[in-house]
């Protein structure tokens, strides 16, 4: 079988009439056309070209082989700029995976503008809360609340997910909160699968154990049980600032906060649909940033508690 390769040379050297206008065409060196001429001409038992003092004359064989290569560069070429067309055209299938609450509570509008913004792609959203891998391409983007994206992986840090202590308006103390009346009051938790979630292990230090009288395995839900009265809870600040009937008794804890990343694999990133969402998707979360990070108030305020409270007094 003859090599694509051989071809290019014996075109190569009809066009250019020389070896060394081949070689520079091809980008080697003047020997390796040599070479490669003279194992192709024994490998097919015929001369190729004529070797005359004008340079390089093809023979009948080598026209048909000249002619040959140039149908299938056509055909390789146009099948390149095919490939590339599509890949510079965002289309096809995207997999996007993110956790329960980003999706309800943040998400899904992104993904209506984008599709708006893009009909060619598909989105298959994967909710796990559970981190899937990347790596394995189980999906293309992550969306994740997170301090360890991971290593391997390439995005943005799209802003700080910041958690306040919030409750229904009716339950709110009349005072400002202070350390010790943290365990005067029954608060809503999280599940052991949740246990080492930094509002977890807030809760643990500053309640106790004994005052959580409602536990809960996913984010998603913990506002609304906060606003049927079940008790106070430490809740992420972008959804309690749109959840009817709740207040606010202290506004970002720190030691609670933790990172919203928008990640790929590097593989990836520069795949015309991966490209294309990341930069729609960061546009967007990066416009509810001040919501994200507790900078947008709740519509109402605890008494005598305002929503710029820095946290918990010592």
């Amino acid at each position: 079988m003859i090599a694509w390769d051989d071809f290019r040379l014996v075109r190569a050297i009809a066009e250019s009439g020389t070896l060394a206008g081949a070689a520079e065409q091809l980008g080697v060196n003047h020997s390796t056309v040599f070479r490669r001429l003279g194992t192709l001409e024994e490998q097919l038992g015929a001369r190729l070209f004529e070797r005359a003092r004008s340079g390089y004359v093809v023979t009948p064989t080598g026209e048909e082989m000249v002619r040959l290569a140039e149908r299938m560069g056509e055909e390789v070429t146009a099948v390149e700029r095919r490939i590339t067309g599509q890949d510079l055209r965002p289309s096809g299938e995207l997999r996007v995976t993110t956790n329960d609450t980003l999706l309800v509570h943040m998400l899904t509008p992104v993904f209506a503008s984008f599709r708006a913004a893009y009909p060619e792609i598909r989105l298959d959203v994967v909710i796990s809360n559970q981190s899937l891998s990347l790596s394995k391409r189980d999906a293309d983007v992550a969306v994740r609340a997170s301090d360890r994206p991971g290593d391997t992986l390439v995005g943005r840090r799209i802003a700080s997910i910041a958690w306040g202590i919030y409750c229904r308006a009716d339950l709110a103390p009349k005072e400002p909160l202070v350390t010790g009346d943290l365990r005067r009051f029954d608060w809503i938790g999280f599940s052991d699968n949740l246990g080492s979630i930094k509002p977890a292990k807030w809760l643990r230090e500053r309640v106790g154990e004994e005052k959580l009288v409602y536990r809960i395995n996913t984010v998603l839900g913990l506002a609304e049980a906060a606003a049927a009265g079940i008790g106070l809870a430490v809740l992420p600040c972008f959804i309690a600032a749109v959840t009817p009937g709740l207040v606010q008794l202290i506004g970002p804890q720190a030691e609670m906060e933790s990172g919203l990343w928008l990640l790929t694999h590097p593989d990836i990133k520069s795949t015309a649909r991966v490209r294309t969402f990341m930069e729609h998707a960061g546009r967007e979360l990066g416009r509810m940033r001040p919501r994200i990070e507790g900078r947008q108030a709740p519509d109402t305020t605890a008494p005598g508690a305002p929503a710029t409270e820095p946290g918990v007094p010592a």
